[in-house]
């Protein structure tokens, strides 16, 4: 396997030069909704896998290898498993420090109870913890985690950890219908604003699934969570797999709205005011409402524009 690759784009990150720090599928859950397949290496000792230099060099030659019109924003450890069960993960990010690229880690959180993890993820300039589910039982039924995994262990280590972590700190919160969604909704927000990050991600599972029952909840309970989570947390954030992050006026209304609803959903007199800002009238949402780009909803009162999760559904 290659311990390092891309840069890719990345939403959250850019250019993300990415990096396998663990062998494929070795994790402490076994998400339903992982593209992955099954963990087939379930586990929940922190081992050394790599060495630090390899990794080191491999990012060094990546880079080196840049043309003049490439860049890189993060070096990531995004590997095909769950990156804290690597033991020398400090001494990794440590190496990476002496380049001219922000560290950022992807975890699912399950080890921050342990202190050796939380000191070594402090050294990241950037980090997105899951936070799926606030109890117990739902929990179980989206991560399924190894059995030596405590909840409640695992939700004070993240709280623990956010609490003095200096870097940008996000959540991730994937949405799977009738698990995770509807009422359990609210638990999870309040918990996330707990935590407190920078910006909480309200995301739905990309294809394919471990899981073939898997689904993404409609666009209408998406939109619900995005609510929900903006009552107990600043900044929220959909990934839904929707291409587009303009928050801008560019000149063009029809890739502008198209941005901003690929990541939170805009109310009908935002809509308006973004139209009136380049000129535009309401046929350019007519337009993208009938080529099925965009979709309206009734919530609370009031009218609300979104990105379609998957457009082959509409």
């Amino acid at each position: 396997m290659e311990l390092a690759y891309g840069p890719v784009p990345s939403r959250r990150l850019g250019q993300s030069l990415g990096i396998n720090n663990v062998p494929p599928t070795t994790c402490t859950y076994a998400c339903v909704y992982c593209q992955l397949g099954s963990t087939t290496n379930p586990e929940t000792d922190r081992q050394a896998f790599f060495d630090p230099a390899e990794i080191e060099s491999a990012i060094e030659d990546r880079l080196a290898a840049l043309g003049p019109e490439e860049t890189v924003d993060y070096v990531t450890f995004v590997p095909d498993g769950e990156p804290t069960l690597d033991a020398n993960l400090g001494e990794t990010i440590d190496r990476l420090q002496r380049f001219p690229v922000d560290v950022a880690v992807i975890t699912n959180g399950s080890l921050l109870r342990l202190e050796s993890v939380r000191a070594d993820l402090a050294r990241a300039d950037w980090l997105s913890v899951k936070v799926d589910a606030a109890d117990h039982e739902v929990w179980t039924q989206v991560d399924r985690p190894h059995g030596a995994v405590d909840f409640e262990a695992v939700r004070d280590g993240i709280v623990r950890f956010a609490r003095d972590f200096e870097g940008t700190l996000t959540t991730e919160t994937m949405l799977v219908a009738g698990v995770n969604d509807g009422a359990a909704v609210e638990p999870t927000a309040e918990l996330v604003g707990e935590i407190a990050p920078d910006t909480a991600f309200v995301a739905v599972p990309p294809p394919p699934p471990d899981e073939e029952w898997v689904e993404p909840p409609d666009e209408a309970e998406v939109t619900r969570a995005y609510r929900t989570f903006s009552e107990y947390v600043d900044d929220v954030e959909y990934l839904i797999g929707a291409e587009g992050d303009t928050f801008a006026s560019t000149g063009d209304p029809r890739t502008d709205l198209l941005g901003v609803t690929a990541v939170h959903p805009m109310r009908a007199s935002q809509v308006s005011a973004l139209l009136d800002r380049e000129d535009a009238d309401w046929s350019v949402v007519e337009d993208l409402l009938d080529a099925g780009e965009l979709i309206e909803l009734e919530y609370d009162a009031e009218t609300f524009y979104v990105r379609p999760i998957s457009p082959d559904r509409h």
